[in-house]
């Protein structure tokens, strides 16, 4: 299987290693496209690989959000108080690509023919925008999400963890008179579902998270979700595709950044519009 395209990015799986990479390029090299990077890309990764194999431990490198991977994975990291040895490795390249390899496996990268050609204005406006929003100088004026908040609650929602309560799927699980935060009642979402209702706002008008990247996005699109397994839900659009949303149009959810704020980034699950 070769050039399979899988949560918005190309994956080349093997029997020994998976291969995700972006499909955008700018002079010839692999770039991240305007809300991905090698987090989300090796999240890709590895939930490619989770269809074929168990994943125990898995190292990952600097410059990947190991928290973050671990939790929208629902998977163990490897780190120095680990007592097993880890069976698989997240390598992360010079280029937009990333390799999720058993150990001491050898490793061949094929090059995809699938290349899409980005704006080179708007490709360095967003990686200024997004390092200027990740400088501990931005202060944002909207809703506050402390490391700690955002970290207890990833795995629930970035792995869409749902809650069975009175015979009906509930997400993101929460404490009520009738119901409990119990393993038992714990269930994964499919991460598919169909438009109900969309939205976009304007760059002036966009949360101020959003206010360095809103005006180079041309505004904030967010859905209205209906999920194949019960719940409802509003998530923003990826940034890096140009599909536009229509009622009843099928949507796979896929893990994006979100916004930066004191120095870090909030990863979240935004919707992919699945163009046929």
């Amino acid at each position: 299987m070769t050039g399979e395209v899988w949560m918005g990015y190309l994956v080349d799986h093997h029997t020994e290693y998976t291969v995700a990479q972006s499909p955008f390029v700018l002079d010839g090299v692999r770039v991240f496209g305007a809300d991905s990077d090698a987090t989300t890309l090796a999240i890709a990764a590895v939930l490619h690989r989770l269809q074929h194999d168990n994943i125990g431990l898995v190292t990952v490198p600097e410059g990947m959000d190991a928290a973050t991977v671990a939790a929208a994975c629902n998977l163990a990291v490897w780190d120095d108080a680990s007592d097993a040895e880890a069976e698989w490795d997240l390598l992360l390249s010079d280029e937009a690509i990333v390799v999720l390899a058993r150990r001491d496996a050898e490793v061949e990268l094929f090059e995809m023919d699938v290349a899409v050609e980005v704006d080179e204005p708007f490709h360095r406006a967003m990686e200024e925008a997004w390092r200027d929003e990740l400088s501990l100088q931005h202060v944002s004026q909207g809703a506050y999400v402390s490391q700690a908040q955002y970290e207890e609650a990833a795995r629930p929602r970035l792995f869409l963890q749902g809650q069975v309560s009175d015979e009906k799927a509930v997400w993101p699980p929460r404490f009520s008179s009738t119901s409990n935060l119990a393993d038992s009642s714990r269930v994964r979402l499919k991460p598919s579902g169909r438009v109900l209702s969309w939205t976009t706002l304007s760059a002036a008008g966009a949360p101020s998270e959003f206010a360095l990247r809103a005006p180079l996005l041309g505004g904030v699109c967010t859905v209205l979700l209906a999920l194949d397994d019960g719940p409802n839900g509003v998530f923003l659009v990826v940034d890096d595709e140009d599909a536009e949303a229509f009622m009843d149009a099928p949507v796979e959810l896929v893990v994006r950044r979100i916004y930066g704020q004191e120095g870090f980034i909030r990863y979240g699950l935004k919707a992919r519009l699945i163009v046929a």
